[in-house]
């Protein structure tokens, strides 16, 4: 018999996940399957494979060590070599023994969930927020999330006194709060969280006794005037306890590589020997692992990788925000991450999810992927989240795609 958290997974299939494989499974091409689905709902980096490609399929030496059993959480040479790469970005050194390489970045967040929540906990999330938060925190910790809305006003900007606000009052209400858990850059929005930001979350969660989980994916991939900071960065983590500071990275958005499925959690000392132990269920090949290691040593090719994916974001970001604006459909601007925040809600015949998932069905039917924004926690209907993270060609017929099927809404 199965038992029931089991039963409730296989049950509750993210419209995230769901989307993703009935646009994969029909894909458009521009000639072999012109009418295909186009896939501006996942946000999946399209725009490095000619630079990725002499890497990844070239002839490779491996020894017998690159095919034996190897400590659970990560080879070392790939975790010293991934400590090299985050030094650079977060502007301080980080000790490979911090690191835990796991099977994507998703199963990162679920290890830092887990080895911090009992069943029944609570982690409050700004919303807007990373869809999948939703599944990757909750599902197998049995913790909840709880979204606290940003203010539309401030673009969603992150409000730590909103935060605490919502921490007092389930705190009240007789629940246990553990955690706070961002994305940075965040998603689905693009916008680069201001250092002052980041230091008035660190100061709220100091002052309410609690973690933060900060889901930093997209952290080489800001291209606007704001450069990214994480919260991990010395100028912004000083005077607070970063051992309670646990950070999320993987190779899927900043090198494009989402299906190698590897991450890494920046554990706390707290929870790092439960995180370890963990990251047992979710490793990665020794292969795929060697893989990367001998990638990151390449310091140009990185430098390149970089560049280009800042460089090619920034074209793909500019073209998708001029459709847009040509077929008046209002959205904010972004400046970084794979997606912009889309306002269709005066498209919906009455504010309700009921209306929103209709206008999402005729978007479908018109064989271009985007994703509602209830998925996103949005407090109202009406928001989506187009991703751009492709050939520019492609996203601009995908939104003429989107216009073509929210016109008859709109005129209705």
């Amino acid at each position: 018999m199965v038992s029931r958290a089991a039963a409730r997974m296989a049950a509750a299939t993210p419209a995230i996940a769901a989307a993703h494989f009935q646009a994969e499974a029909d894909p458009y091409h521009p000639s072999h399957n012109p009418d295909g689905f186009i896939n501006l709902g996942t946000a999946e980096n399209r725009l490095l494979w000619d630079l990725l490609e002499p890497a990844i399929t070239a002839p490779r030496r491996r020894t017998a060590a690159d095919t034996h059993y190897g400590l659970p959480h990560g080879d070392p040479g790939l975790r010293s070599a991934i400590a090299g790469v985050l030094t650079r970005r977060w502007r301080g050194p980080v000790d490979p023994d911090d690191l835990v390489v796991a099977a994507g970045g998703t199963a990162a967040l679920d290890i830092a969930a887990t080895t911090l929540c009992d069943p029944g906990d609570v982690i409050i999330v700004p919303a807007p927020y990373y869809s999948a938060f939703a599944e990757d925190l909750t599902a197998r910790s049995g913790a909840r999330i709880m979204p606290v809305p940003m203010s539309e006003s401030d673009g969603f900007a992150l409000d730590a006194d909103l935060l605490a606000r919502a921490v007092v009052r389930l705190r009240r209400d007789g629940h246990t709060v553990r955690a706070v858990a961002i994305s940075s850059p965040a998603n689905p929005h693009g916008l680069v969280h201001t250092p002052e930001s980041l230091r008035d979350l660190l100061r709220m969660t100091t002052r309410h006794d609690l973690d933060l989980i900060s889901d930093e994916v997209y952290a080489h991939c800001a291209f606007g005037p704001r450069p990214f900071r994480s919260a991990l960065d010395p100028s912004i983590v000083d005077g607070f306890d970063a051992e309670r500071v646990h950070v999320v990275w993987g190779f899927a958005k900043d090198f494009g590589l989402s299906g190698l499925k590897v991450g890494v959690l920046r554990a706390g000392s707290a929870i790092r020997p439960a995180a370890r132990a963990l990251a047992y269920f979710a490793t990665v090949s020794a292969d795929t692992q060697a893989l990367l290691r001998d990638l990151l040593t390449d310091d140009a090719l990185v430098a390149r990788l970089v560049t280009e994916n800042n460089r090619r974001l920034a074209a793909s970001y500019e073209h998708l925000a001029a459709r847009l604006t040509t077929h008046r459909i209002p959205h904010l601007p972004a400046t970084a991450g794979f997606s912009i925040w889309t306002d269709l809600r005066t498209t919906l015949p009455e504010p309700t999810v009921d209306a929103e998932t209709a206008l999402w069905q005729a978007i479908l039917r018109a064989k271009v992927n985007v994703l509602p924004g209830t998925s996103f926690g949005a407090a109202e209907p009406g928001w989506f989240r187009v991703c751009f993270a492709q050939a520019p060609d492609q996203v601009g017929l995908g939104v003429d795609r989107l216009a073509a099927a929210v016109a008859p809404v709109v005129t209705r």
